[in-house]
């Protein structure tokens, strides 16, 4: 019994020598924690190496848009993410924010955006929306028609084991369009061919394109009106390239019977002018995509002439 109060006193003291120790030096209990650290580091490293574990590497490979219209753009970022784990690692949160010089235009949050296979790569598709009215709302000094860049910030959460969460940030800039909608007017109506039975003619269409980009049309469906009756409607196929800023003009060909809109018909004919409306779509191509766009003109007036007039006011 004695033999065991004897070996425990040692520890007693020991322990108690340790405390007085640690109210006096704190040199050791450092070198003590260090010593620890070194240790949990190593182990950690063995780990590593071990189990392979490693961090996922993300970048950004491009940007798409794939619809594009007068009320919104849609943009698509692709995100390629490897992971070089012997384990999937699952992608917590993705989040995102779009600024144009600094000013926030869209942010959000994906949550629970997915699995990154094991030594695996992947791309992630971030859709994003922008509606030009929110935008136009903002920031009062972004113009319909301009070209506005921008930047993709995309930060992505990723729990792996051993590691626990990181973060990894990435960026990229871009430029997206506000589409301005071309001003239409018909500057003349002339007619080839007119009988009881059939008229034609063609119609000269300006438009005028306040975008800071070019429009390749490639198609274009418009109906027209005079005096409120419709007389024709078509879908053209033409290709064109409707410059930025400038007035560009278009032919478009017209056919009807003026029998079946009676005395009118005749009237507004005789009277060599008459009110018009024509509405539409211009199927474009931009530097940023395929855009249909609506065009319309109402209550216009436009000058009627015969092919046999003298043109001498042709502009």
């Amino acid at each position: 019994m004695s033999s065991m109060s004897s070996s425990d006193s040692p520890k007693v003291t020991e322990r108690k020598a340790d405390k007085d120790h640690d109210g006096q030096d704190d040199g050791e209990k450092g070198g003590f924690l260090d010593r620890v650290k070194d240790f949990i580091q190593d182990i950690g490293e063995k780990i590593e190496d071990a189990v392979g574990f490693g961090k996922p590497t993300a970048d950004v490979t491009g940007i798409h848009i794939p619809q594009i219209s007068l009320e919104k753009v849609e943009l698509i970022v692709d995100i390629l993410i490897s992971n070089p784990n012997p384990v999937p690692i699952p992608l917590v949160d993705i989040e995102y924010l779009i600024e144009s010089e600094g000013r926030k235009l869209i942010s959000g949050t994906i949550p629970d955006a997915g699995t990154i296979n094991a030594h695996g790569s992947e791309t992630v598709k971030i859709p994003l929306l922008l509606i030009y009215d929110d935008i136009k709302s903002t920031y009062g000094d972004i113009k319909p028609g301009s070209i506005i860049p921008y930047k993709v910030r995309v930060v992505m959460h990723i729990d792996i084991p051993v590691i626990g969460r990181i973060s990894i940030p990435l960026e990229k800039n871009g430029e997206i369009p506000v589409p301005y909608r071309p001003e239409v007017d018909v500057s003349k109506i002339k007619f080839e061919k007119f009988s009881f039975d059939e008229a034609t003619a063609t119609l000269h269409l300006n438009l005028d394109n306040k975008n800071d980009f070019d429009l390749g049309l490639n198609s274009m469906d418009y109906e027209v009106w005079l005096s409120n009756v419709s007389i024709a409607s078509a879908e053209l196929k033409e290709t064109t390239n409707i410059k930025k800023q400038e007035v560009t003009t278009m032919n478009l060909p017209i056919s009807f019977r003026p029998k079946d809109f009676g005395s009118a018909m005749w009237d507004m004919i005789r009277g060599r002018g008459t009110g018009y409306t024509i509405k539409g779509h211009i199927d474009v191509n931009t530097p940023f995509g395929h855009m249909k766009i609506p065009i319309s003109r109402e209550g216009g007036t436009t000058r009627l002439k015969k092919e046999d007039d003298d043109d001498d006011d042709e502009e």
